[in-house]
């Protein structure tokens, strides 16, 4: 793993592109056990031939960073909605790269507590425009609701889908780890507050260096797991039973590793959903509130730099 440190406005075009779907996919031999393991795919399968439909798939919304879009997204989304799971009616899940990059050149950061003309309401007070818990929250809140953007402008019908929240140390994270925290609350208050399931993707070494303890009353307690780093299905299955959940009261649902080319994930058994218990942290138990619904290029206000 990279060691975390703030954002340098000359790396983001470079070092600002990580993702659960990282390999280049090629149809090859399945696991054992392969009839209840699913897929994740992102950008990096852009123009690959995509593997047949598994029982149950992911897909990155974003191109590698919070601030971009999957090429692909349109496709991929029809190929995951060829899986067993969303052909018995449950849509297939969507992941989103998170990062809090602070007051950098080129990038937007938030200097007040709106976002699009609309107050964000914030548990962690004013926005002044600095690398702060208040401003990272903001952040977070505007990144959820430009990916939501982002998959409407795809052509996705879907009424509802599970989001993850792609925490990784190959994103730019700042030294305060309670404005990483924030970020992620910020994220987290818009999609519950469209009626979305949001759970986190990452591991304990990364998670612990970017979050580290979060704080009791955070929204992140209690959300769901999906926990990267095993190395086989059984590995998969026993990181279901023997690997620490990322935050308290949370439940590991889902675990991932790699084989051939593939990314696979082992749905945890007796996993039972863990619904999110709040939408802000608990000093402030008032949900963010929505911006207006206008058709908007979700990228653009951001002034985010091309994938390259």
């Amino acid at each position: 793993m990279k060691p975390i440190k703030i954002l340098l406005a000359a790396c983001l075009l470079f070092a600002w592109q990580v993702g659960p779907a990282h390999a280049d996919v090629e149809t090859g031999p399945v696991p054992q056990g392969a009839a209840v393991l699913g897929n994740d795919i992102s950008w990096p399968q852009c123009g690959s031939d995509l593997p047949a439909p598994p029982a149950f798939a992911i897909v990155g919304v974003n191109g590698g960073r919070p601030d971009t879009v999957n090429p692909c997204l349109a496709a991929q989304l029809a190929w995951a909605g060829q899986s067993s799971e969303a052909a018995a009616g449950t849509p297939a899940a969507v992941y989103v790269n998170t990062a809090a990059t602070g007051p950098v050149e080129s990038l937007w950061w938030p200097a007040n507590n709106t976002y699009r003309g609309t107050e964000v309401s914030n548990p962690y007070g004013m926005c002044n425009g600095t690398a702060s818990p208040a401003c990272a929250y903001v952040h977070g809140y505007a990144m959820a609701f430009n990916d939501v953007v982002i998959l409407k402008e795809s052509g996705d019908g879907a009424a509802r889908r599970m989001w993850w929240l792609d925490v990784e140390t190959g994103n730019s994270w700042l030294w305060d780890k309670a404005a990483n925290a924030a970020e992620l609350e910020g994220m987290t208050a818009y999609l519950v507050g469209t009626g979305a399931e949001v759970g986190i993707y990452s591991t304990a070494y990364q998670f612990g260096e970017i979050v580290g303890e979060v704080s009791p009353g955070s929204n992140l307690h209690g959300l769901r797991n999906w926990l990267a780093g095993a190395e086989s299905a059984a590995s998969a299955r026993e990181y279901c039973s023997s690997a620490a959940p990322l935050t308290p009261g949370a439940l590991v649902t889902m675990t991932q590793f790699t084989e051939g080319d593939l990314d696979y994930n082992y749905p945890c058994p007796s996993a039972a959903p863990a619904p999110a218990t709040a939408t802000a942290p608990q000093h402030d138990p008032q949900p963010a509130p929505q911006p207006k619904t206008t058709r908007v290029t979700a990228y653009a206000e951001l002034h985010a730099a091309q994938i390259s």
